[in-house]
């Protein structure tokens, strides 16, 4: 039996929080998409003083706090406007969200500190539309939900291409082309009662003029360890303590977070020794996405990340799986190899598909699981 999760079509803010089963979650969004040593403090303090001590990483690269009370929510939007991590309003907060590539130079900052200005000046979008700047060496957000990219051509060109379109238009200003490009997808029609995402708008044929410059070659989503310019390192469904953020903290080095729920040490020469870290590309927990699930989160029809933790091991090499607590799939909104998906009647399977795609089997116990992983491509699946 599935019950239709409730919808709510925006995110949570810091200074517009959302209710779970643990107490508030507060979401921070890092200015230019980096933090400072001393910010990365901050948050950690904020995260033990303020809330349950527990901090996760949104696939748009911001860092969530859980279990803020009503009371404790004022303090803790105080303690951290002080460190320049607070927005002056809601609608200044709901209208930043921008990923930026962790992997940039200096020209990649201040074109991060260009459209970040240019987001205040945005027409109303929908809650969860959403920027990329992807300027690195070569794309790496590809698989990141937004709606517009700011990417590089084959040839270096700054273009701005809009998400589902393979094509990009030639950047002339950024700042006035970003905002037109969003007052475009209102008027053709791509906002419904407030609700409305780039890509479905670009598969009903409906494309800007002068989209013809093909991005250059993009990359795989990048492996925790390190690399050229720092290094990369995960927490097993981005989830960690506060105590884990101030230890990297001590590190010394600005910090990074990302779309894929790691974060980026700039400038680090040797990977942080810390519990609760994953610095190896071989664990097996890197390919299983799992959401906060019951009973923090009020949506979910069951655990997720218990389940998760424990059909780990048993994943084929290669195979990926989402562990979802309901039908909404917030922890991985697109395709994975294998998704289950919490009912109140079990676990339903879906091959190849999204936590709301048609099942392939339903209604299963947590002890059915394991042996149907072992053989994914077994006939009665």
């Amino acid at each position: 039996m599935s019950v239709a999760p409730e919808i709510k079509g925006w995110c949570p803010g810091a200074l517009r929080p959302m209710q779970s089963g643990d107490g508030l979650v507060v979401r921070i969004r890092p200015p230019l998409g980096r933090l400072t040593p001393a910010q990365a403090a901050a948050i950690a303090r904020a995260a033990l003083n303020h809330g349950n001590g527990i901090i996760d990483l949104s696939a748009r690269a911001n860092l969530q706090l859980r279990g803020v009370s009503e009371s404790s929510h004022t303090p803790l939007i105080a303690d951290l406007r002080s460190h320049d991590l607070i927005d002056p309003d809601i609608e200044t907060e709901s209208l930043r969200n921008l990923i930026v590539t962790p992997f940039r130079d200096a020209t990649t900052t201040d074109l991060a500190a260009t459209l970040t200005a240019a987001l205040a000046r945005m027409p109303h979008l929908p809650g969860k539309f959403g920027f990329a700047l992807d300027t690195g060496p070569r794309p790496v957000l590809t698989e990141a939900s937004v709606d517009i990219r700011v990417e590089r051509s084959a040839d270096g060109r700054l273009i701005l291409r809009p998400e589902g379109h393979p094509l990009g238009k030639p950047v002339r200003d950024l700042a006035a082309d970003a905002i037109a490009m969003a007052e475009w997808f209102i008027a053709h029609g791509g906002v419904t009662n407030d609700r409305g995402r780039m890509a479905a708008l670009i598969a009903r044929g409906v494309i800007p003029e002068d989209c013809d410059s093909a991005p250059a070659y993009a990359l795989p989503q990048p492996e925790p360890g390190l690399h050229a310019d720092g290094a990369l390192v995960a927490m097993a469904f981005g989830q960690m303590r506060a105590e884990t953020l101030a230890a990297l903290a001590t590190f010394g080095h600005e910090i990074r977070p990302t779309p894929w729920r790691m974060l980026f040490l700039v400038g680090a020469k040797a990977l942080p020794d810390y519990p609760g870290l994953i610095t190896d590309p071989a664990d097996p927990i890197l390919r299983v996405t799992a959401c906060t699930g019951a009973p923090a989160c009020p949506q979910a029809r069951g655990d997720t990340r218990q389940l998760a933790w424990s059909l780990a091991l048993h994943l084929p090499r290669g195979q990926a799986l989402h562990v979802s607590g309901c039908a909404k799939g917030c922890a991985h909104p697109g395709p994975s190899g294998l998704t289950l998906t919490a009912t109140l009647s079990g676990y339903d399977l879906i091959r190849d598909g999204s936590a709301s795609d048609t099942p392939s089997l339903t209604g299963l116990s947590r002890q059915a699981i394991p042996d149907l992983l072992k053989a994914p491509h077994a006939p009665s699946l």
